[in-house]
């Protein structure tokens, strides 16, 4: 399974390139498409999971100035 997330940084927000690599540092892979990033769990996943990644993100982000959405679709997208 995947979980995506999608950005939206503030002008008066933190530099998106350091937000990216905080992102990555987490397991992030930065993608082209609908998404911005993508995390490839390699494996079936929980809700409890996602959770678990959504609070590292949510701290990861903290003071940055930028909002986020987190996609966990039930079924790979091709």
């Amino acid at each position: 399974m995947k979980t995506f997330l999608i950005l939206f940084h503030s002008s008066s927000g933190e530099n998106p390139l350091l937000v990216m690599q905080r992102l990555t540092g987490l397991g992030f892979k930065p993608i082209t498409g609908k998404y911005d990033l993508e995390y490839d769990w390699g494996r079936d996943i929980t809700v409890h999971d996602i959770l678990e990644l959504s609070i590292k993100i949510h701290e990861t982000l903290k003071g940055t100035g930028v909002f986020y959405k987190l996609e966990t679709p039930d079924y790979e997208e091709g």
